[in-house]
């Protein structure tokens, strides 16, 4: 056996697996998430076993973008919990075979409510699909593992065609960065997104002025603990200058040169900025765009503070 030949091969028939589903989206798909976006009530997600699972993600997904959403198990539903459900309710069934008998024991109840039933299902022809009014076909050639039992290709191609949903509803309720953060708000992500750069940067400027020169730079930069300094002329910015800087400056010097240079001979100039009304996710994302560890932030073109990536934890 290789270890890795196998994993290569799981990742080769998932991803075939998703292309196949890919092509054979029709206007079922279409109509499905139309139906999910004018839904009044929630979307009941229901499946069992591995199903089950994938249901709850993407029950949660949808929540976490502003859908109301609810998983309901099809055991408990039949017995007792089918009074979840209620009119104006939008039923998604999910079930490989189709022919799982929990949820082909709530087609009577969901029928009697007149609740539009979407159905991710990998047989077009089944019972359940039969009783669905959108069938979203996720059949796969073959599973991944030598064990064709084992729900693994399926598994992906079910939690994917969940994500497209999820995704078209993004698009056609506009939903925005902001509204994701209020759903959030304990978590990292959505703290990240409602805090504005002015609430967490550092207000005690390491400034130096164009021609301080290195010894003064380097004790500037010691002073204020954020491994840089600020090159200002009349409170205007003119550049930065990082311990990346100080090394690079001190590799092209020649022994005894370095402690003359003065702080604009080795400043980057126009630093990366943001304004303080910014969120923290758009100066980290700025951040990691150019492979940098703080932003100078601006008001009115004059730089107000600073603001680091170890700040954000």
């Amino acid at each position: 056996m290789n270890i890795l030949e196998t994993a290569k091969r799981v990742f080769s028939v998932e991803k075939d697996a998703l292309e196949g589903i890919s092509k054979r989206l029709d206007s079922n798909f279409e109509e499905a998430a139309k139906r999910l976006y004018a839904c009044s009530g929630r979307i009941v997600v229901c499946g069992m076993g591995k199903s089950g699972l994938i249901g709850k993600k993407i029950a949660a997904t949808f929540a976490s973008i502003g859908r109301p959403a609810i998983f309901m198990h099809p055991s408990e539903a039949i017995h007792g919990d089918l009074g979840m459900l209620m009119p104006g309710d939008c039923f998604l069934s999910i079930s490989n075979s189709g022919e799982t008998d929990e949820l082909l024991q709530l087609i009577p109840h969901i029928n009697r409510l007149a609740l539009p039933h979407i159905c991710i299902c990998a047989v077009k022809n089944s019972t359940l699909a039969k009783h669905a009014d959108f069938v979203l076909d996720i059949a796969v050639e073959k599973e991944a593992s030598n064990l064709p039992a084992v729900p693994m290709a399926s598994a992906i191609t079910s939690l994917a065609m969940g994500h497209a949903l999820a995704a078209v509803l993004i698009e056609l309720s506009g939903f925005r960065q902001e509204d994701f953060a209020l759903y959030h708000p304990g978590g990292s992500l959505g703290r990240k997104i409602l805090t504005k750069t002015a609430e967490l940067m550092s207000r005690e400027l390491p400034a130096v002025k164009p021609e301080s020169n290195l010894r003064e730079v380097i004790s500037v930069m010691s002073k204020g603990m954020l491994g840089l300094a600020l090159c200002l002329d009349n409170n205007q910015i003119l550049g930065i200058i990082t311990d990346g800087d100080l090394r690079r400056a001190l590799e092209r010097s020649g022994d005894g040169e370095f402690f003359k240079l003065r702080a604009e001979d080795i400043m980057t100039k126009n630093p990366k900025s943001v304004n303080g009304n910014q969120s923290v996710l758009e100066a980290e994302e700025l951040m990691n765009q150019f492979k940098i560890t703080a932003l100078v932030v601006l008001e009115n073109g004059a730089p107000i503070g600073v603001i680091a990536k170890h700040m954000f934890r």
